[in-house]
């Protein structure tokens, strides 16, 4: 199956709300070796300013990609999981996710791009506060390669 054009300009609505707590965040810091004490530690957070411990900037992937999850799972896509390359990704902030932060987050395919038997999709997930909020903007891109490829 080849991957579906008329993917561009889809959206897929926010899933469940995504609960940000205190031991991801120490987690997800560990993973990607951040070390600031504000992701550790509340009352270095407290601080800064922040009302819990400080997610690292890269913590919004974990909302982003449980949108992205469901452009995967979507049967009329065309989209071989296992033929994904992940090519880019990029996030822009609005605001500092905190833990107790109840995120959700909206998926718009923004491009899609035949290459060869593959194509490239770019994707914007709209990240806000379980009331509306903007939180983060992430923009990806994937690469799904064709038979053969």
């Amino acid at each position: 199956m080849s991957i579906n054009p008329d993917l561009q300009g889809r959206s897929y609505p926010a899933g469940p709300v995504y609960e940000v707590g205190r031991e991801k965040i120490r987690e997800f810091a560990l993973a990607v070796k951040a070390t600031n004490p504000a992701h550790f530690d509340v009352a270095a957070a407290q601080e800064l300013g922040h009302a819990d411990l400080l997610a690292p900037p890269t913590f919004a992937i974990i909302v982003a990609q449980r949108a992205d999850a469901r452009l995967i799972e979507d049967s009329t896509s065309g989209i071989d999981f296992s033929r994904v390359v992940h090519a880019e990704q990029r996030f822009t902030h609005h605001r500092p996710i905190v833990a107790g932060d109840k995120l959700v987050a909206a998926l718009h395919v923004d491009a899609v791009r035949a290459m060869g038997g593959g194509a490239m999709i770019s994707t914007r997930a709209e990240i806000t506060s379980s009331d509306g909020d903007p939180v983060a903007t992430t923009r990806s891109a994937i690469l799904v390669r064709g038979e053969g490829q």
